[in-house]
């Protein structure tokens, strides 16, 4: 096959969504308002479209296109099947949230699959210029997309600090990326790794490039101290916003990571691993502490992600493969969590009023016991209370921590995470003890209720049989990571 056919059927699904991102942005300009479901039902075969490539071109192996720019392996595939999955519901979620705020425009679609294809390049780079172009399309788009309410003061100025920290974030790690270039002469992830295996750079020169690339992440992630801009970007964005912000970059993140850190730097791992302990002690100190003080549902959530990344970085810094398996297990279940914990409060919200403090989900078991059954299956979960998926996903990366030997870390983490749980069942106390101020009736569309539905149920179907996820985690890693 020609190398230039062979490039292209490595990255068709990013062909696709790319052409099709073209595709919506140009029909848009020709639908009527009261055809405006016709771009939403075109964003979602876009997404089943690329999901179906993805899974047609699947194998095992390892393959490398655009000269070693690009990498179609296992591990990309996974990622970027979840990232599908997780837009989806992003779509299904938002679509009645925007209608009512006057956001349901072309904009919105285009600006969210080409923030998904800025993923799926980040996935798939193999090369430091792809990465950060990948990050930066990303970057520019969620920006957009934070401010797209452009009549919220609130929302501009959540989007003007997300866009300045941001920048810095990115100049770090572009910085870094330059040190890592100058000491191994190459910008390919692989053949950075073999000269520092091989060759003696200046190790000093190395160590700070590592730094701003690890500062780089920890931004990513919103892992602490870099995690400065959750809150105010959480609390300050619309909802459907939010819920886009906080799920699906994070798979993308992991994606980094691991090409960066494991992939490129596995030789000085004994380097940033003590970064990688400082940050996630520092990221489950704050989240939760911090978490327990606030009123605000939305702010709650962002510190309490601040939390669930520490956890995650668990299973980076032990360095083995189980916690790599381990960490993209928790960053899946992250996802999930995330998405059913602002669908509620997306489902709560109407016309003129925004349900985003903990008040608003006072008295919900009266008002529907279904969607408060859901919320606190979501709650357990985020709090890691068994038989649910977060339960699973903490033990998973707390045992590589404590088989690498960090005992004592394991231990400070699970006192931690005793004391998070508080924040979590005060959740489910209002649902349930208190009397509900707000009597306006749950109104939303079948789909949306039947995704809810799914959502909820699965962190305890998954916490039950957590092994097909664990497998194909285990799967995808394995055959990626060399």
């Amino acid at each position: 096959m020609n190398p230039i056919f062979n490039d292209i059927y490595a990255a068709l699904p990013e062909v696709f969504v790319l052409t099709m991102a073209m595709v919506i942005l140009l029909g848009d300009l020709f639908i009527q308002e009261r055809y405006r479901f016709v771009t939403y039902v075109m964003a979602q075969v876009t997404l089943l479209g690329a999901a179906m490539i993805t899974i047609a071109t699947h194998t095992s192996a390892v393959g490398y296109a655009f000269n070693g720019l690009f990498v179609d392996d296992p591990l990309s595939d996974l990622l970027k099947l979840m990232t599908y999955l997780a837009v989806s519901v992003v779509l299904v979620y938002s679509r009645g949230y925007i209608t009512a705020r006057g956001m349901y425009r072309g904009e919105f679609y285009v600006l969210v699959l080409m923030a998904m294809l800025g993923m799926m390049v980040m996935i798939s780079g193999q090369n430091l210029l792809t990465i950060y172009m990948g990050l930066e399309l990303l970057s520019l788009c969620l920006y957009s997309l934070v401010a797209l309410d452009r009549d919220n003061a609130r929302a501009t100025e959540a989007a003007m600090k997300y866009f300045v920290l941001g920048a810095l974030a990115s100049g770090m790690l572009l910085y870094g990326m330059s040190m890592l270039y100058g000491m191994s002469g190459s910008l390919d992830v692989s053949q950075i790794s073999n000269a520092i295996l091989n060759g003696s750079p200046d190790h000093a020169v190395l160590i700070l490039g590592l730094v701003f690339v690890v500062a780089g992440i920890a931004f990513k992630f919103g892992a602490a101290p870099f995690q400065m801009w959750i809150p105010d970007v959480y609390h300050g964005a619309p909802t459907s916003m939010t819920l886009f912000v906080g799920s699906a970059p994070k798979l993308a993140a992991y994606a980094m990571t691991i090409r960066l850190l494991v992939q490129g730097l596995q030789n000085m791992v004994h380097d940033w691993q003590g970064m990688l302990i400082i940050m996630a002690v520092l990221s489950i100190i704050i989240g939760n502490i911090t978490a327990i003080a606030q009123t605000n549902l939305k702010r709650m959530l962002a510190y309490s992600t601040i939390s669930h990344v520490g956890f995650l970085l668990f299973g980076f810094f032990s360095g083995t493969l189980n916690g790599f398996i381990a960490s993209m297990f928790y960053v899946a279940s992250y996802v999930l969590m995330t998405l059913g914990g602002f669908g509620i409060i997306l489902l709560l919200s109407r016309k003129g009023f925004e349900a985003e403090n903990l008040d608003d989900l006072k008295g919900l078991n009266n008002r529907s016991p279904w969607y408060a059954f859901l919320m606190m299956l979501l709650m357990f979960s985020m709090a890691g209370v068994p038989p649910t998926i977060g339960f699973y996903a903490k033990f998973a990366v707390l045992q590589a921590a404590l088989q690498a030997g960090y005992v004592w870390l394991t231990v400070f983490a699970v006192l931690l995470a005793v004391t998070g749980a508080f924040y979590y069942l005060r959740i489910v106390k209002l649902m349930y003890f208190d009397e509900a101020e707000d009597h306006h009736a749950i109104r939303t569309s079948p789909d949306m209720a039947l995704v809810l539905g799914v959502n909820g149920l699965a962190m305890l179907v998954l916490g039950i049989f957590p092994q097909r996820l664990m497998e194909l985690c285990a799967y995808a890693v394995l055959h990626s990571v060399q």
